[in-house]
């Protein structure tokens, strides 16, 4: 089956609702507590992630780092909401999404940007290239 076929059988609505869901899963496994579970939205071992202008080591690297800085208790964790999802459907195994994210831990609020490449492999979406732009809220002086 070509390539122009093949993209007329993947509907970019379906893939998108597809894509969100895995977003919607890593959101529910990290305010859970859940590490390796939000780890499931990218490939092992290699996904290719970026913060704080850094590169991260692979997946496991990347897991290590969150259970290091954010584990321990829920308050250490924050809860975390990703909000104005963009999905583009690049092709039937890619697709770019750029989103907004909100991680509150008590006084401390970070909010960011996600660039994610997402491929398809063997039938699941995988987020394969992360890139985080963050930036912490200014808190509110306490009441005297």
């Amino acid at each position: 089956m070509s390539l122009i076929a093949l993209a007329l059988l993947v509907s970019p609505v379906a893939e998108r609702a597809a894509i969100l869901g895995v977003i919607e899963r890593m959101e529910t496994a990290w305010n859970r507590g859940d590490f390796r579970g939000y780890m499931a939205g990218f490939k092992n071992p290699d996904v290719v992630f970026v913060s704080g202008g850094k590169f991260q080591d692979g997946w496991q690297g990347t897991l290590d780092h969150y259970v290091r800085d954010y584990g321990g208790s829920p308050e250490r964790r924050g809860r975390l909401h990703f909000y104005n999802m963009k999905v583009h459907v690049l092709s039937p195994d890619a697709a770019m999404l750029i989103g907004q994210y909100r991680l509150t831990r008590g006084q401390r609020v970070t909010e960011g940007i996600n660039t994610r490449l997402f491929r398809k492999v063997r039938g699941h979406w995988l987020i394969t290239v992360n890139h985080v732009s963050a930036y912490d809220l200014p808190t509110a002086p306490e009441a005297r």
